[in-house]
């Protein structure tokens, strides 16, 4: 088996944005061979399914460190790690043990992602990890997302709700 990619790191922690620019960079020329090679449909299911795949082992790796168990507190306690070097503003709209609802009001991933030319998978390589990051994180916590900067919306609406008591 091999080593999730979101390995909880070790302090200073890289920021997600920074580990995402170099995964980016790395996946490029692999996307690009792929889709010559087999079109850029058949490309996208194959790098999404790995990345959704990457995302859940990463977020069990998370999940395995945490001393008291998951929550959704523990979750959200995780945050400063995708918002580190301003890559996301947030602005919290609730936030308790069952509920954690924000909204992204700017994302530099996507930004970063325009910017190598990879706009057009963005939502691939980064969005579409969520929901997959809860049911590896804590199946319990359930994503609703109904819109992203990175597909062309002037918000991302993060809704977090936790399905089923916890502990």
């Amino acid at each position: 088996m091999t080593e999730p990619i979101d390995t909880p790191p070790a302090k200073p922690a890289m920021g997600m944005l920074e580990r995402r620019g170099i995964e980016a960079a790395i996946l490029k020329p692999v996307y690009e061979e792929m889709a010559a090679r087999l079109g850029e449909a058949v490309a996208q299911d194959i790098l999404g399914a790995a990345i959704t795949r990457a995302a859940v082992e990463s977020a069990a790796a998370f999940a395995a460190t945490e001393p008291n168990g998951t929550s959704l507190k523990s979750f959200a306690d995780l945050q400063p790690l995708w918002t580190k070097d301003d890559a996301l503003r947030l602005e919290v709209l609730h936030q308790d043990e069952t509920r954690f609802d924000y909204n992204v009001t700017r994302c530099r991933y996507a930004e970063m992602y325009r910017e190598m030319g990879l706009g057009h998978i963005g939502h691939l390589l980064s969005c579409n990890r969520d929901a997959a990051f809860c049911t590896g994180y804590d199946p319990s916590i359930k994503m609703e997302r109904t819109q992203t900067i990175m597909q062309g919306a002037s918000h991302c609406d993060f809704r977090y709700r936790v399905d089923k008591p916890q502990g």
